[in-house]
């Protein structure tokens, strides 16, 4: 049975099975710990995630459809997995340090002022989003789709223009040079 949630605010550490089969409509999340939640069945629409931990947390086909995080750690999270069906999300001043983006859609998603250090968008749509002062140190771009997508100012990405799908991307001309990386040419 899916227990239903609307319109209310949740500060609290939340055990393994505690929201499996759950909706959440136009709720809060303050300082939640999700580390050792069991998402199965689980349903965010149009909630908000303040300062909350999912750091490692299995968050297997969860359904994220208008979730916006702020300030939470999601290192060593694996997205590849959640339900894809209606897919919304943005990141503002969150750690996706080692998080994996595989295969997702994410068109038209915002990054803020992230730390994405080491994470994984091989074969990721990311259209038309927006990575704005984010840290992109290691993270892997390869068959990427990035048409469109605004690197204007983020910082330490390395992608290889011949393996991805970069047209009308924007970069700063000091970001330049991670572009050139691969190819191990040198500019000063």
């Amino acid at each position: 049975m899916i227990r239903y949630h609307s319109n209310q605010k949740f500060i609290q550490i939340f055990s393994k099975d505690e929201i499996m089969y759950s909706d959440f409509e136009n709720c809060t999340f303050d300082a939640c710990d999700f580390t050792s939640c069991d998402f199965t069945g689980v349903a965010f629409i149009d909630c908000r995630f303040n300062d909350c931990n999912f750091e490692a947390a299995r968050i297997n086909y969860v359904a994220l459809r208008g979730a916006h995080f702020y300030g939470c750690d999601f290192t060593d999270v694996n997205f590849a997995m959640v339900d894809r069906l209606l897919f919304d999300v943005s990141f503002t001043d969150c750690t996706l340090d080692r998080t994996k983006f595989y295969t997702l859609k994410l068109q038209k998603t915002q990054f803020t002022n992230c730390s994405i250090i080491a994470s994984d968008f091989m074969a990721a749509d990311i259209s038309d989003s927006v990575f704005h002062l984010c840290n992109l140190h290691k993270s892997l771009f390869s068959d990427t789709i990035a048409i469109r997508t605004d690197f204007l100012t983020s910082f330490n990405y390395t992608m290889d223009p011949q393996k991805n799908k970069l047209k009308k991307a924007i970069f700063s001309k000091d970001g330049v040079s991670g572009l050139l990386a691969h190819h191990e040419i040198i500019v000063k």
